[in-house]
């Protein structure tokens, strides 16, 4: 009898849902094959996954799995499926019900657009959002097949606040500008019982705003808390998430369901994003977000989706240096810390990527001989403004380095990123290839990854020699020609 109290008593700490879900974004000059990225999810428990658009590689390695996915339709193509009600029908045909057959694709949600309403857009998508949502799920449902797919618009947490004379999450609201398209908005997904998705960063809090108690910013944090009423906040995506809460009951929506498209913590690009910071944050949150204890204004299990799954190298950096390292783990595969995403403190390690190809084991650095260094500031800015240079930013992993240091590592990034050319290690004689390591404690000077198809896969010293000698009388046979 005793042991089956406990075994009932253990199973109530396990949480409904193998983890939380995960976003995969894919901008990057290199990509993993997508069927190693599928078993890796697989691996680690990821029973929920989220894309920002179709692809048609992803779409082939999910197939016959488990995972829930949220397909995403680009900002871009809002107005066209807007006005183009046949434009939608034919997306959600092409890229949605077609995965819809025994052993197929478990698509759940279709998120129209990311962030459309985000500030900083200057309104570019806001009449074409609920439009395109409507054509979106007119088509779903329409699709004469037996998934039951629901349409959701992602936006960021700016599209609600609290007035600065009362910054508290009770006070919350829409933002006045947006606030009847937003509730137009609502009040169609909640006819069609479907959630409203938000983004949430207290990161970004942090960064933007010099006066933020860091904190704050993590559910461990000791700082001040924030009293509002009988409820307490004493972290800032409790107090981010009920002000939400709060704006949906102002409007009449009390019981809208929510989910978290994206939250998460950088690891490099910033003074304040590093690994054990995102550890420190991301393990917070799958622990409370499965807990089940929710928010002072709601109860319950949050339902969240991570950003990151892996670096993003060629991300646009307009907002921070930090937008290319939300990734949990690394450009390779490789986990950047372990994590438990059961939220249980379970000591089991993430998995990584399994038998990933790299290019040559070879890096282009400055070369030590060079005396003509008029070009080399040039030549810097040329090499980062084509790759990525973030790791030297004020307060990133490399940002400790020598001026050469720079250098070495600017021409090495430019290097990988263009598949170890040997006409990319030049720089007007300024750069040299060596089969020297040049990392340094705390900066990796990264070897890129291989593309499935190219001949600079690494398989052994043998083969690294052999090309080297090819490579070789390829370069002596051009210069005599």
């Amino acid at each position: 009898m005793s042991l089956v109290l406990l075994f009932l008593f253990l199973m109530t700490l396990v949480p409904n849902g193998n983890s939380v879900g995960v976003n995969w974004g894919t901008l990057a000059t290199h990509h993993l094959p997508a069927n190693k990225v599928v078993k890796m999810l697989r691996d680690n428990g990821f029973d929920k996954l989220k894309l920002f658009e179709y692809n048609e590689e992803i779409m082939m390695a999910l197939t016959g799995t488990d995972i829930e996915v949220m397909m995403g339709i680009p900002n871009s193509m809002l107005k066209e499926m807007s006005e183009e009600p046949g434009a939608a029908a034919s997306w959600v045909y092409n890229n949605v019900s077609g995965y819809c057959y025994d052993g197929g694709v478990n698509i759940k949600y279709v998120a129209v657009g990311n962030e459309p309403f985000l500030q900083t857009y200057n309104g570019t998508y806001l009449r074409y959002t609920l439009p395109a949502l409507k054509n979106i799920q007119k088509a779903l449902d329409e699709s004469g097949v037996k998934c039951q797919y629901k349409a959701t618009v992602p936006f960021n947490a700016d599209i609600y606040n609290s007035p600065e004379s009362n910054p508290v999450p009770s006070a919350g609201d829409f933002r006045p500008e947006v606030k009847d398209l937003a509730i137009d908005i609502i009040e169609f997904l909640y006819l069609h019982d479907a959630p409203f998705t938000v983004n949430i960063y207290p990161f970004l809090s942090l960064y933007s705003d010099y006066n933020f108690p860091m904190e704050f910013a993590f559910f461990d944090g000791a700082s001040k808390p924030l009293r509002d009423g009988y409820n307490v906040y004493r972290n800032a995506f409790d107090a981010n998430l009920d002000t939400l809460v709060y704006a949906l009951s102002k409007a009449g929506f009390s019981d809208m369901e929510i989910i978290i498209g994206e939250v998460g913590w950088p690891t490099d690009g910033d003074k304040n994003a590093n690994t054990q910071n995102a550890k420190r944050f991301n393990q917070g949150l799958i622990k409370h977000a499965l807990s089940g204890i929710g928010t002072p204004a709601r109860k319950g299990k949050i339902e969240v989706y991570l950003f990151g799954l892996i670096d993003e190298n060629a991300k646009s950096i307009e907002p921070g240096g930090f937008e290319r390292h939300w990734g949990i783990f690394e450009f390779d595969g490789k986990p950047k810390y372990q994590l438990d995403l059961t939220g249980l403190k379970v000591d089991k390690g993430l998995t990584p990527v399994e038998d990933v190809k790299y290019q040559l084991k070879r890096w282009c650095v400055l070369n030590p001989e060079a005396t003509d260094l008029e070009e080399l500031p040039d030549s810097i800015s040329y090499a980062c403004g084509l790759s990525d240079c973030t790791a030297l930013g004020y307060g990133s992993s490399c940002n400790h380095l020598t001026a050469e240091g720079n250098a070495s590592y600017a021409f090495n990034m430019y290097y990988q990123v263009n598949n170890q050319h040997l006409w990319d290690c030049d720089f007007s004689g300024l750069a040299i290839v060596t089969d020297d390591n040049p990392s340094e404690e705390g900066c990796q000077f990264p070897v890129m990854i291989a593309h499935a198809n190219s001949y600079m896969l690494f398989h052994g010293d043998r083969l690294d020699v052999l090309l080297r000698i090819i490579i070789g009388f390829i370069v002596l046979f051009s210069f005599l020609i």
